[in-house]
């Protein structure tokens, strides 16, 4: 596998993260919360990352990401910038 595409809302505490894929479970759109949420510049636009492959992210963050089916969620994944909720767009 190539290249991925992806979303993903960046917060301080774990709490945040769990709290956030709660509102997910419930229903919430990802893009909206990335928006009121995400302390990542890519917030504003939903969280979108865009296209990427190996080697451009973060360890931790890129093995996260790979694992992912499309439309897929993670839960909780820390790097030394936060806490992501990942979705893998495709």
């Amino acid at each position: 596998m190539g290249k991925v595409r992806a979303k993903h809302i960046l917060v301080d505490h774990e709490h945040e993260a769990k709290d956030i894929i709660k509102k997910l479970e419930d229903g919430k759109e990802f893009s909206e919360l990335a928006r009121d949420f995400s302390k990542c510049p890519s917030g504003r636009s939903g969280g979108d990352l865009g296209e990427f492959g190996r080697g451009q992210m973060v360890p931790e963050f890129e093995k996260a990401c790979f694992a992912l089916n499309p439309d897929e969620i993670s839960g909780p994944v820390r790097t030394q910038f936060g806490y992501h909720i990942i979705q893998r767009v495709s």
